[in-house]
């Protein structure tokens, strides 16, 4: 086995790349923020959960052994909101809610993080944590409420690069703006809150019956799984302040040590030139994106663009990944299945692991991937696909099928495969009113469309 290549990663507190070197020889830890569920996630909330689970992916085919922690935030003031709108408990909103995540994500078809702690499992952790802060005057109770001495953390504002002199309350979420009047500092927040009526999940605690802050859940259970010190924490660029800050201020004053040694950033996924948020309402509920264009499509716009950049999001993004896939099932069906790749077309496959060691650089990989695709072509046969193949996994893509060997067309019958052909048409020419049609129509007939892993894939056996 050749050496492994030196992994460099942007880290948001230096600003720069800095080398993984992992804390535990062979072994990484990466704790990513997962979704605060109280409505069905959307095509945004999948960008952190696809980076992870194929950084994980790339690090384990470098030899390394991952642990990959994506917690699940069900006890928030956005899910009592969004229960007391429905009139329902909130508890049964975010179990619900949490098993809408996990089959949305399950069919992105990238297998599940190795731990998914939930909030309300970690409260013991939680108040024990809150105590530390109290005990080293990092916290103070006030009215049943406990909140953190923001000055108090000499680097406070270090991850996010932000003058603690010039930080203004707009820009803190609204749960860190209440309790003004129980506060010694307006920028201090909460890491315990008091019951309040109509709050109808609750807690005892040395403190006072109540539930605790956003920020101090996320110190936990990170920290219940994979220490302090862990290798990389991740999550969108919206969460660096002040949720991510308030995480590192949290950990460094209650441990005396950095949570994370690398904190990378994912931008965000944006509609209309606005991000894409469930509270403007420009979203793109994943489950019906990938009901329309296919998982394969869905991954593969997820990593067309550099992870630390923003995103398009429209139809002709969709329409682009689409036709990339294609391009490689096409390439498939000329290459000799299970067998070697020539030597000469190595350095492709090296160039393609290079750019991912190289701030998981997924569009220049994507690069090397097609530059080997053009050469295979150019050859014309003999050509053994272990290369593509290899590559495909480390994308999550590992199930992409030749062309000629997708559905069982012979037991379709004529019209169902007129109305295929008719729906492929509709979808190039970004009629997507009339694709929908006729899926459902098809669906009527007893046919089910499967542009991903499962049931027949026959959107491409019409003429291109």
């Amino acid at each position: 086995m050749s050496a492994m290549r030196e992994i460099r990663l942007h880290d948001t507190r230096t600003g720069g790349l800095l080398p993984l070197r992992p804390r535990d020889s062979g072994k990484v830890g990466i704790y990513a923020c997962g979704p605060t569920v109280y409505s069905r996630i959307h095509i945004g909330n999948a960008r952190p959960f696809v980076l992870f689970s194929l950084m994980k992916r790339f690090l384990e085919s470098e030899g390394l052994a991952v642990t990959l922690v994506v917690n699940v935030t069900d006890v928030n003031d956005k899910i009592y909101d969004a229960a007391r709108a429905q009139d329902r408990p909130s508890a049964e909103l975010a179990v619900e809610m949490t098993a809408f995540y996990r089959a949305d994500t399950d069919a992105l078809g990238l297998g599940r993080p190795d731990h998914e702690p939930l909030a309300s499992e970690t409260i013991g952790l939680i108040v024990e944590y809150i105590q530390t802060l109290i005990d080293s005057g990092h916290a103070y109770a006030a009215g049943g409420d406990v909140f953190f001495r923001v000055r108090s953390d000499s680097d406070y504002g270090s991850l996010s690069h932000r003058r603690i002199e010039e930080m203004g309350l707009e820009s803190h979420p609204p749960e860190d703006k209440e309790g003004f009047d129980r506060k010694e500092d307006p920028l201090d927040f909460a890491l315990w809150k008091a019951h309040k009526p109509g709050e109808d999940t609750v807690w005892e605690s040395p403190w006072g019956a109540g539930r605790p802050g956003w920020h101090i859940e996320c110190s936990a259970m990170a920290e219940s799984l994979l220490g302090v010190g862990f290798d990389i924490h991740g999550g969108g660029s919206d969460l660096l302040f002040p949720h991510h800050e308030n995480e590192a201020a949290q950990t460094r004053t209650a441990r005396g040590e950095e949570l994370a040694q690398i904190w990378m950033h994912n931008g965000m996924i944006q509609f209309t030139g606005e991000k894409m948020a469930k509270s403007v309402g420009n979203i793109a509920p994943l489950h019906e994106v990938i009901e329309r264009y296919g998982r394969d499509c869905v991954v593969m716009y997820l990593i067309s663009g550099h992870y630390r950049q923003p995103l398009a999001y429209s139809p002709s993004e969709l329409e682009d990944a689409d036709r990339r896939v294609y391009r490689i099932r096409d390439a498939l069906r000329r290459l000799d299945q299970g067998e070697p790749s020539p030597p000469g077309m190595a350095r492709h496959r090296e160039a393609f692991f290079d750019a991912l060691a190289n701030d998981f650089n997924t569009p220049t990989a994507l690069a090397s991937l097609f530059e080997w695709v053009r050469e295979a072509n150019r050859r014309g046969g003999g050509v053994g696909d272990a290369d593509l193949r290899g590559m495909l996994a480390v994308l999550g893509l590992e199930a992409l099928t030749p062309l000629e060997t997708v559905g069982e067309t012979t037991a379709i019958d004529s019209e169902a495969m007129l109305l295929l052909s008719q729906r492929e048409q509709a979808r190039r020419a970004r009629d997507f009113q009339t694709a929908d049609r006729i899926r459902e129509e098809l669906h009527a007939k007893g046919y089910e469309i499967r542009d991903g892993l499962d049931g027949a894939e026959l959107i491409f056996s019409s003429s291109q």
